[in-house]
């Protein structure tokens, strides 16, 4: 019996649109996040309808959507940011006593101070992984615990009150714009920019070509160096803009500020579809990422499921994304070297 099979040419739009859409990991998360708030939805209907109940699942994402864009770009080429973390507590608590010391400062200045504050932390990962040419992990651990160490140093047990800091600023926790609320806004605006940029421009697409092959991107000339320090860079000013947020959405900062958020943000990405071997993936897939890790840790709850099993079911699913990513790319490079062999 033959099987009769379809040429490209033959096989629809409609067909073609859907498989692409089956074999596209940021859907197939978004799918997975929009099955787990029905699930919840309809054990408790406040979950989504709610006095705030939508509203709610897309501003808890907001920060950490914030930090997963910035990590995103770094393990695409190859490496990762575990400072991000102590980075946002550092940011945070400078907000914090920026309006202390200087009552008067406009909200807008204080957004920008937190963007190059983080930068200058990034600044100093990218100079000592890509200049120095140290693994990244190590690096990067080596500066969360030195941002963490200058925290609690300068924090002590002191912390910044909702009372500290004007109502103008503290207002962006809560307000709203057309009903959506102000901080998932500038999420997105964010989102788009950096997602523009990776997709769109040359500095972007050689971020993907170090991470896929970066003793190939060096011998064809890109500049290897300069984009990673780049990428750490951006990770470092997401961190710094996620710090001056998290001050604005909770009101008080104290010395746990962001603990353990990178790994986190880390996790966001993964899932989302950013292979951690580097080189392929998107921000979109981070962010809807980072919006189902948030959206499970507070869905299984109402669920009725436990605190330890909360934390194996995000174990499982960064595990089981780190082997699909494997299994793909084994079966890539097998179909390439097929490909080579019968041409």
């Amino acid at each position: 019996m033959s099987t009769l099979t379809l040429s490209p040419s033959e096989v629809s739009p409609a067909r073609r649109l859907l498989g692409g859409a089956l074999r596209s990991r940021e859907i197939a998360v978004a799918i997975v996040l929009l099955l787990v708030i029905a699930a919840t939805t309809i054990k408790n209907s406040h979950f989504l309808f709610g006095d705030n109940g939508w509203r709610d699942l897309l501003l808890t994402p907001s920060i950490l959507l914030i930090l997963a864009v910035g990590q995103a770009a770094v393990v695409i080429t190859r490496n990762v940011d575990l400072s991000v973390g102590s980075v946002l507590g550092l940011t945070a608590y400078l907000t914090g006593r920026i309006f202390i010391a200087h009552p008067g400062t406009p909200v807008f200045l204080v957004f920008l101070i937190g963007l190059a504050f983080g930068a200058v932390l990034g600044l100093v990962n990218g100079v000592l992984v890509a200049w120095g040419r140290v693994p990244a992990l190590v690096i990067t651990l080596g500066t969360m615990y030195i941002f963490r160490g200058i925290f609690l140093s300068w924090a002590g047990s002191n912390r910044v009150n909702a009372s500290d800091m004007p109502d103008s600023f503290l207002n962006l926790g809560t307000q709203q714009f057309l009903s959506i609320p102000v901080l998932f806004i500038v999420a997105v605006v964010v989102l788009a920019l950096v997602g523009y940029y990776l997709y769109t421009a040359r500095g972007g697409r050689e971020l993907y070509a170090i991470g896929s092959d970066p003793e190939a991107a060096e011998l064809y000339g890109l500049k290897v160096t300069r984009r990673i320090l780049g990428a750490f860079l951006l990770s470092g000013s997401m961190a710094g803009l996620a710090g001056v947020m998290t001050a604005a959405r909770y009101g008080t900062v104290s010395s746990n500020a962001g603990l353990n958020l990178e790994l986190q943000a880390v996790g966001a990405a993964v899932i989302g579809g950013v292979a951690i071997f580097g080189g392929s993936g998107t921000v979109w897939g981070a962010a809807i990422g980072a919006c189902l890790l948030v959206t499970i840790n507070r869905a299984l709850p109402v669920l009725g499921v436990q605190d330890f099993w909360q934390q194996f079911v995000v174990g499982v699913l960064i595990i089981g994304s780190i082997v699909l990513d494997r299994v793909l790319s084994i079966r890539r490079d097998r179909k390439l070297i097929e490909a080579r062999d019968n041409a």
